[in-house]
């Protein structure tokens, strides 16, 4: 009876979600005068992350450990505590993130290969900012981490791949926050098109990103752009 209930929940949310998140028309504003920054989608079926530069982050923002500070990229994701952090989450757990209000986590992945080498499996969408769009951005993850007293990060467990870490969060999840509209509301910070509350799913939220985003990989085997 509860995995029927799950399952009708889920089904009616994404089933409402894709009948109503047409692409808004337009682009993140980008000032051809300035350099732009670039930063990437990459879905991971029913998640999905933001992937930066660790170079185009600011000194005085930090996201993670300095062990993990010399890497080229960071993937950041954002989630429900238990589920995210949970390998094979059960029907009580989903259930919870579903229906209460719960803690979050923050996931940082640090690599070096490029974007598409890293994720050779993903669907991975690159999108043009400002510098002034990439820096509410950043700012925007920067201030969903919770933090000690003395303002250091607090982490929460090892990662679920390659390098990685979960940090303690300090937003709550809950089914019209989600980590797809988290990650939606990230861009629209930045002043990119986005309906944060039309991404409740990771396909709901990419649909919106190919509108003004440049694709690089559709699905796990279309190869478009390197």
């Amino acid at each position: 009876m509860i995995n029927r209930i799950l399952l009708l929940c889920t089904l009616a949310v994404t089933v409402l979600c894709s009948g109503c998140a047409a692409s808004i028309k337009g682009e993140c504003p980008v000032d051809e005068r300035e350099p732009a920054l670039t930063i990437y989608l990459v879905s991971h079926g029913w998640h999905v992350g933001i992937v930066v530069n660790t170079a185009d982050i600011p000194d005085d923002v930090r996201l993670v450990h300095e062990d993990f500070s010399s890497a080229g990229y960071l993937e950041i994701g954002w989630g429900d505590r238990d589920f995210y952090q949970t390998p094979r989450p059960h029907l009580g757990i989903a259930l919870k993130a579903i229906f209460l209000p719960t803690p979050s986590v923050l996931h940082i992945v640090a690599f070096n290969d490029s974007v598409a080498a890293y994720f050779p499996h993903s669907e991975i969408i690159r999108v043009r900012l400002s510098d002034a769009g990439f820096q509410r951005l950043i700012r925007y993850i920067a201030a969903s981490y919770d933090r000690d007293p003395v303002g250091n990060l607090i982490p929460s467990g090892a990662g679920l791949y390659g390098v990685s870490q979960f940090y303690r969060s300090q937003e709550t999840y809950h089914l019209f926050r989600t980590c797809n509209v988290w990650t939606a509301r990230a861009l629209y910070t930045a002043g990119c098109p986005v309906r944060p509350f039309l991404a409740i799913t990771g396909d709901n939220l990419m649909m919106q990103v190919r509108s003004f985003g440049t694709m690089l990989r559709y699905k796990s085997s279309d190869v478009i752009l390197p």
